[in-house]
């Protein structure tokens, strides 16, 4: 059996805590931004808020967002 050193890509749910999305890399920061603002970097609540719940109180399809999120080349 051959050993891989590549690395599985993260895939983000509706319900991925926008913080760990934050904290993969510069290019997911820039979707929360776009789609949320910068309010969600100060914010408290992003340790506990999903993708979802951000889109809703933003009125927004999360799998859009997710969508997008799943895209990324990090």
């Amino acid at each position: 059996m051959e050993a891989t050193t590549e690395t599985a890509k993260k895939k983000f749910t509706k319900d991925s805590l926008i913080g760990d999305v934050l904290k993969s890399g510069p290019a997911a920061v820039k979707v929360i931004e776009k789609h949320f603002g910068k309010g969600c970097f100060t914010c408290p609540g992003v340790k506990m808020e999903s993708i979802s719940f951000g889109a809703l109180m933003h009125n927004m399809d999360p799998e859009k967002i997710v969508k997008e999120l799943n895209e990324l080349e990090e």
